[in-house]
């Protein structure tokens, strides 16, 4: 009997990346992870990309400039998934609490509103 899928376990920040991307393609987790999965793997065959280059600029250490229209849309693609895993991690609350500092905010009238620390 053949599987249709297999248990498979993955990095948090992909799962949240799926997750967040849910929102927008109109696909469940596992379709968009599976969506995601096809997609590389087309790339990876693709003899269009260059995929050293793109793993050197993604490292910091190639030239975004360089790579062809194709890499720099994949280079792109891939800053966005982390800048916004950055952003769905930031919990600035929780941090002004760990050091016991004040912050204020914007409630949802515009009201400025001020926290105080604990420290």
């Amino acid at each position: 009997m053949t599987r249709t899928s297999q248990p498979t376990r993955l990095p948090a920040d992909v799962y949240e990346s799926a997750l967040a991307a849910t929102q927008t393609t109109s696909r469940t987790v596992p379709q968009q992870i599976a969506h995601w999965a096809r997609l590389g793997r087309e790339l990876e065959m693709s003899p269009a990309v260059n995929h050293r280059a793109i793993t050197q600029v993604l490292a910091g250490a190639g030239s975004y400039d360089s790579l062809s229209e194709q890499e720099q849309a994949m280079v792109r693609a891939e800053w966005a998934s982390r800048v916004a895993t950055l952003r769905n991690n930031l919990n600035y609350e929780a941090d002004f609490a760990a050091t016991g500092e004040s912050y204020s905010e914007l409630d949802e009238d515009g009201n400025i509103v001020v926290h105080q620390g604990r420290g």
